[in-house]
């Protein structure tokens, strides 16, 4: 039997190699960032959107065609980062949006809204916050988050030495669902495209999903939320999520106010911040 070539074998690896990058771009799914990967809890992290199996690496003959604008691997040198959209530029694209989501008639609950309801906050501190859908106190006044369920995220908020105004807060849909109902996944469908330009414009390093109708509506997850809560996901392969309790479930049952903050901790040592060692007494932080 003849010795392979180790340049056709090496040829056949770098044809596999660019074939697996190729995927991997395509499909997003780069991995959560390992500042997610709390030392307490590494063996529980979930991508809600994994990349395509790859099948046996074929022949160098049958690599991906290159594109009319590729550069040869021989002289291709590093990618210039696309240039960040400036912070005007993103609020005037976010006002844009809000208009378009203002007029919109995608389902059936625009009929008896009284306004749309986008979002508040600008997300300099990236944290962004999504909830479930708005109700009566927030379809009245416009904003997200206005009432007690509100009043509770906010101090939940500054327990995690941010202001209110720091983080980006916005729901699943726009539009609140008769008598506060769970949305229909037609109407989740409809609001997605406006909420996938929303976190594309204000780019959060954390996404927190109150409730499970949030983690449904973001990664398409089903399940309880006692059992979701507490484990690091990935929003399009490339955001981490912590999936968490609703403020309006902790009105109900306080107990469960430990485990938010615990996993609010962990929000905030992903993203590097100071974690309070030192509760008060009660529950956590986020008493009243």
């Amino acid at each position: 039997m003849a010795e392979p070539d180790p340049l056709e074998e090496l040829s056949l690896l770098t044809a596999a190699l660019r074939v697996h990058a190729e995927v991997c771009a395509l499909s997003g799914a780069v991995g959560l960032p390992p500042a997610a990967l709390s030392p307490a809890r590494p063996e529980r992290v979930a991508d809600a959107t994994p990349g395509p199996s790859l099948q046996a690496p074929a022949p160098a003959s049958a690599a991906v065609p290159a594109r009319a604008d590729a550069v040869a691997p021989d002289r291709a040198g590093p990618t210039p980062a696309a240039p960040r959209a400036t912070a005007a530029n993103v609020t005037q694209r976010l006002t844009v949006l809000a208009e378009e989501v203002a007029r919109c008639t995608r389902c059936g609950l625009h009929r008896e809204r009284t306004q749309t309801v986008f979002a508040r906050g600008t997300g300099s501190s990236g944290v962004c916050f999504v909830g479930e859908g708005p109700g009566a106190d927030e379809d009245a006044q416009g904003f997200p988050f206005v009432g007690k369920a509100g009043q509770l995220l906010d101090r939940m908020i500054s327990a995690m030495g941010f202001d209110r105004d720091e983080v980006y807060v916005c729901n699943i849909v726009k539009c609140r669902p008769p008598k506060n109902r769970k949305p229909e996944p037609d109407e989740m469908a409809a609001c997605r495209p406006y909420l996938a330009e929303q976190l594309e414009l204000v780019e959060p390093k954390v996404i927190v999903a109150l409730g499970a109708t949030a983690v449904e509506g973001l990664l398409g997850i089903s399940g309880g939320i006692t059992r979701l809560r507490g484990t690091w996901r990935l929003y399009n392969g490339r955001i981490a999520v912590m999936p968490t309790f609703h403020p309006a479930y902790l009105l109900r049952t306080p107990e469960a106010k430990r485990d938010v903050w615990n996993d609010l901790k962990q929000v905030l040592k992903h993203l590097g911040r100071p974690v309070p060692t030192k509760e008060p007494v009660g529950q956590s932080p986020t008493d009243s």
